[in-house]
């Protein structure tokens, strides 16, 4: 099904929706559909309907092009129909001040990804329930992955010097664990 279909499909089911198909490298394989962000919701419920029935959530990430780039960020999502052994990308365009909408309502498995995108790229996901940072620390400043992030950010790494055993105390401490573990319980 390319996408000329699949946007056919989804005209009837979204009315209003703007669609676009783009190309890219594997456009034969996976088909990629511009989705306008208010529609993002609509159409992956129509997505999983009869006919199409792109079920399951693969994932979600971010392209951040330019600073100067007006839509800045590209929020890319990537859907499953199982049953047709086929896949479909979303993109949705946004600037840096707009909020996409969450897809955890339609997909609950889209909670960590949304995160993610949030906490390395600045993307909020409005209705999110939980979003917070998930990989950087809570004091972290920032976000990783923006094209206008420092990279010449100097962070003190934490390192935890190794345990120094001698051999004998390793060996003492495995065998007390040995031990320990054939013990019966009483």
């Amino acid at each position: 099904m390319t996408a000329a279909d699949i946007i056919a499909a989804l005209a009837p089911a979204v009315p209003g929706a703007a669609y676009e198909p783009l190309a890219s490298a594997d456009s034969d394989v996976t088909p990629v559909i511009l989705v306008p962000a208010e529609h993002l919701i609509a159409t992956c419920q129509a997505l999983q309907g009869p006919g199409l029935e792109y079920v399951a959530f693969s994932d979600v990430t971010a392209v951040d092009f330019h600073p100067a780039r007006d839509p800045r960020f590209d929020v890319v999502y990537h859907l499953v129909s199982p049953h047709r052994r086929a896949r479909v990308r979303l993109k949705v365009r946004v600037n840096a001040d707009v909020e996409v909408p969450s897809l955890t309502p339609v997909f609950p498995g889209a909670g960590w990804p949304e995160r993610e995108v949030y906490d390395l790229f600045g993307i909020v996901f409005d209705g999110h329930q939980d979003l917070r940072r998930l990989m950087m620390p809570d004091d972290w400043e920032g976000h990783p992955l923006r094209k206008d992030y420092p990279v010449q950010l100097r962070k003190d790494a934490q390192t935890y010097m190794p345990l120094q055993v001698t051999e004998e105390e390793f060996r003492a401490n495995v065998e007390r664990d040995r031990h320990v573990r054939t013990t019966p319980k009483p």
